[in-house]
């Protein structure tokens, strides 16, 4: 029997932390800067939108007392808004190994909003990675930043932060991970990666497609051949949620490490349906513009989903950082 959630977790802030943060959105924007005069306004990260859809989110009845808690504590359904993207910098063809984004945004929620006042839309940020790969953000932010500088820098990341002994290991881990397989965005499960709040509770997010459908023969046209596949039907997936129980299994500050299922399994509390759609029609082409210009941000959330953990409290600042260098509308 896996034990209950918990409401005991608590989040530990390092004293110069603001600072940190506020050097990483330094750096990052900086990229984005230099990426920009390459490739024309953009984010920071996840740069390359590959495929905007219209969606919707329904909530399912009789959820565990845990999960009835903000976007989840009555069953109704939502119309959403999905991004899909490649992670990076920079602007390559899909066929380029990378991590894959799979944002979310739920519209027509009502309550207190995580950064004040009253929202209006509950966003999830999520990645084919069931862990975030960096126990906190300065490690990822300084890779993503030596990466852009190429091989060399890249190595020199590698050298300062883990040592001559352990930066040959973790290179080939990171490498490893940039290159999992990846058939399509409806052929795998995408991940929070880090924890949210659930009201007095903590939970990690899965969206797991619920029919898989592999798009490996795609040649790496992966929009491509989820347009036709959205043109041919609608795709469902299952939103589930992954609640914190105790410190040594299912950590807050430490987003490398996985939550064991068999410890804190996942609970489904709503269904994702992306609609029977057609992207190249006028209407389609106009909503995915909209999605392309406007914000995806785990921090534009209801308070009782507040993003947790380092991670998440680097993101605040990062992602503000690079929504403001590129004029994007938060709305």
């Amino acid at each position: 029997m896996a034990p209950p959630p918990s409401t005991d977790w608590r989040e530990r802030l390092d004293p110069d932390e603001a600072t940190r943060h506020a050097e990483q959105a330094r750096g990052l924007t900086a990229l984005q800067a230099a990426r920009t005069a390459k490739h024309g306004a953009g984010r920071a990260l996840h740069r390359k939108g590959v495929l905007g859809l219209a969606a919707a989110l329904t909530v399912k009845d009789g959820l565990p007392a845990p999960a009835r808690h903000g976007l989840f504590a009555t069953p109704a359904t939502y119309a959403a808004w999905v991004r899909l993207s490649n992670g990076g910098p920079d602007v390559k063809a899909d066929r380029h190994p990378d991590v894959r984004g799979f944002a979310l945004r739920v519209n027509g929620v009502s309550g207190d909003a995580a950064l004040g006042g009253a929202a209006s839309h509950q966003d999830f940020a999520l990645i084919n990675a069931s862990n975030f790969g960096f126990a906190d953000s300065a490690r990822f932010l300084g890779l993503v930043q030596a990466a852009a500088k190429g091989p060399l820098a890249l190595v020199g990341w590698a050298y300062r932060s883990y040592g001559l002994g352990k930066m040959f290991g973790e290179l080939k881990r990171l490498k490893a991970s940039v290159e999992r397989r990846f058939d399509g965005y409806a052929a795998h499960a995408f991940h929070s990666a880090a924890p949210i709040a659930c009201g007095p509770y903590a939970a990690r997010v899965r969206l797991t497609p619920d029919a898989p459908v592999s798009h490996a023969d795609a040649k790496g046209e992966y929009g491509a051949a989820m347009a036709k596949t959205v043109a041919a039907g609608p795709l469902t997936y299952t939103l589930a949620l992954q609640f914190f129980v105790d410190e040594a299994t299912t950590p807050i500050e430490d987003a490398s490490r996985d939550w064991s299922e068999d410890v804190a399994p996942f609970v489904d509390v709503a269904t994702l349906t992306i609609a029977r759609q057609d992207v190249a029609a006028a209407d389609g082409q106009a909503l995915a513009q909209r999605i392309e210009a406007t914000v995806f941000d785990p921090w534009q959330a209801l308070a009782a989903h507040r993003p947790l953990g380092e991670v998440m409290r680097a993101r605040k600042v990062v992602y503000l950082a690079s929504q403001q260098a590129r004029a994007a509308q938060p709305a």
